[in-house]
């Protein structure tokens, strides 16, 4: 009965009060982009074979659509719906992306403009990554640029994920929020992919700090904006790689060159 109620207790003290933030859904997959070695074994469009007889067909300089994808059901405290089911469904509306690093994308050289996929050019199931390459083409779009956040809570002392997070936890447990974003660069027209980017944010406290929903989720809105800023610095060096393999830069006589 002692260690019962000293169970009971601790419980007590560790929950405090009864209200919960539910972390939001995690990152889309992006095997559903049709990328993965499952969809290659079941010789489908996106084999081995067909992934090697790609060629860039992107014409410089590019329209670029941007789309944020989740997984089904994406909802967090800022975004209050994602659209779209199936594989992953679509966030369009712009929380933690800020002006300055969308303006970085549009500075980018041989870039013509970036166009947001908006909610009236996607069906409403998505199975792969045509399905957004059809809603760009739609925008006379030459680049789809594919990008998602995985978001992480954890307490350190237990070193394991959270997905509801009980306020009024003991003031010295130490916490941390993690935010990974990725993103991919496709050729509107075939599927072809121009490269990848990763980047990775995070912040530490302590669990007196995260004493409303706000306040949890405040952390969570600035790891992923830091992390989104960090994004657009390495598709910045990713999208001088590919103007100099492929585009007008690339010189002539190589595999792509156009270029002097």
């Amino acid at each position: 009965m002692p260690r019962l109620f000293l169970a009971s207790a601790l419980l007590t003290l560790l929950t405090g009060c009864s209200a919960a933030y539910h972390a939001p859904g995690g990152a889309a997959d992006f095997r559903a982009l049709g990328i993965t070695p499952e969809a290659q074994k079941a010789g489908t469009a996106v084999d081995i074979q067909a992934a090697f007889d790609k060629k860039p067909l992107a014409a410089f300089p590019a329209n670029v659509a941007v789309v944020r994808i989740q997984q089904p059901g994406y909802r967090s405290e800022t975004v209050h719906a994602s659209h779209g089911s199936g594989a992953f469904s679509v966030v369009t509306a712009r929380d933690v992306e800020s002006e300055d690093a969308i303006d970085r994308l549009r500075k980018l050289p041989h870039v013509r403009g970036i166009a947001p996929l908006g909610r009236m050019l996607m069906p409403n199931h998505f199975g792969s990554d045509r399905d957004l390459r059809a809603a760009a083409a739609q925008l006379q779009c030459d680049l789809l640029l594919v990008y998602t956040f995985d978001t992480a809570f954890h307490d350190r002392d237990l070193a394991t994920p959270i997905s509801v997070i009980t306020l009024g936890l003991a003031p010295t447990q130490a916490t941390q929020v993690t935010t990974t974003a990725s993103a991919v660069l496709f050729d509107t027209r075939n599927g072809y992919v121009y490269g990848l980017a990763e980047a990775t944010a995070s912040r530490k406290g302590l669990a007196t700090a995260w004493n409303t929903k706000d306040a949890i989720d405040a952390d969570r809105l600035k790891t992923e904006a830091e992390a989104f800023d960090k994004l657009v610095g390495n598709l910045e060096t990713m999208w001088k790689g590919v103007v100099k393999e492929v585009g007008p830069d690339a010189p002539r006589g190589t595999k792509y060159g156009t270029g002097q």
